[in-house]
């Protein structure tokens, strides 16, 4: 895979126009854009329509965790929308997560996405992990929730870099790697928590890296893309 196929740059923005305009002066690098709770509450599928026309893969990251229906027609509805990728809450167990992907199976078209199980967010710390009641550590519980996803027929995960190794030596090379909050040693960590490197994550076994403020927040997102592809080709 090319470096610059492995970048996805989260459009987390409040403007449309701002989103239009990110869109445009990224496109000669950037082939994925992760399209997140936010802006689709906001901008609606008026979004994926842009991305489409423009000839851009879209994430679909709305983290769906719901009965198992509703996750089933979400799916399907994202095959409707031409989606690269989607996620769903690993912890909506194994039921939901098996009928969203049967769901994707009986349908004959060819651009299936693919489906991402979310394990624990990147901004979790070990301290807020036991506060809900998910103890016996962050990497194990990860590990358990990622085989449930792969148990599921679901085809990879979101989680940390930090766990993608063990994710690739335990469940399988196959199994997809979605990694957020990656951060590039000139960026400020913000919320993050378990973050590493674009280049630390890719010799982890990211398959993906999900980018969002050191880009879109830069006086030259454009530049800061390739800097990005740059460190990890």
């Amino acid at each position: 895979m090319r470096a610059k196929d492995r970048l996805i740059v989260a459009l987390d923005v409040d403007e449309f126009s701002r989103a239009e305009e990110l869109v445009d002066v990224l496109s000669p690098e950037v082939e994925i854009f992760k399209v997140g709770i936010a802006p689709f509450t906001k901008f609606g599928t008026e979004i994926l329509d842009k991305l489409e026309k423009t000839g851009k893969k879209v994430f679909l990251d709305l983290k769906f965790h719901d009965i198992p229906n509703t996750c089933a027609a979400a799916a399907k509805a994202a095959l409707e929308k031409n989606v690269f990728m989607m996620n769903f809450h690993c912890l909506g167990g194994k039921s939901m997560m098996k009928a969203a992907s049967e769901s994707v199976k009986k349908t004959s078209s060819e651009a299936r996405p693919i489906l991402l199980g979310v394990t624990i967010l990147t901004s979790f710390s070990e301290e807020e992990m036991n506060s809900i009641g998910l103890g016996g550590g962050v990497e194990n519980k990860v590990i358990e929730l990622a085989r449930l996803a792969s148990d599921s027929g679901l085809g990879g995960v979101v989680a940390s870099a930090k766990e993608a190794e063990r994710i690739k030596k335990e469940i399988g090379e196959d199994f997809i790697v979605v990694t957020p909050g990656v951060r590039p040693v000139w960026a400020e960590k913000a919320d993050q928590k378990r973050v590493l490197t674009p280049k630390q994550a890719v010799l982890a076994g990211a398959d993906y890296i999900v980018v969002g403020r050191p880009i879109i927040q830069a006086k030259d997102p454009l530049q800061a893309a390739k800097k990005i592809i740059k460190e990890i080709s």
